[in-house]
């Protein structure tokens, strides 16, 4: 399983597919698939059956898993995307921003 650079919470950028140049947190990261879900980015419609819980059913918007390498990290300092970097603080791994060497 490949270590990721996105955590669930950061704010990333769409770099590549159709839904290129839009932003959103990331709600969950699927380490198995190396796909995160993005808020607001890559909706799709499920068609849901009538159930106790939805006695309506119909069409549901919901996100769909976006691939890792079509996202970047958006620095909340400068406001641009970012690569990310590790360093030891203490004895403590830190990830950082390359762009404006601050501490994510």
């Amino acid at each position: 399983m490949a270590k990721l650079k996105i955590k669930s919470g950061d704010t990333v950028k769409v770099i590549a597919g159709d839904h290129k140049g839009s932003e959103g947190k990331v709600l969950s990261v699927i380490r198995e698939a190396n796909k995160a879900i993005v808020e607001g980015v890559n909706m799709v419609s499920k068609h849901t059956k009538p159930s106790a819980k939805n006695p309506q059913g119909g069409i549901v918007k919901k996100e769909a898993p976006i691939h890792v390498s079509n996202l970047a990290l958006v620095d909340a300092k400068t406001k641009s995307v970012t690569k990310v970097g590790y360093k030891m603080e203490g004895d403590k791994k830190v990830r950082f921003s390359k762009k404006s060497n601050q501490v994510l």
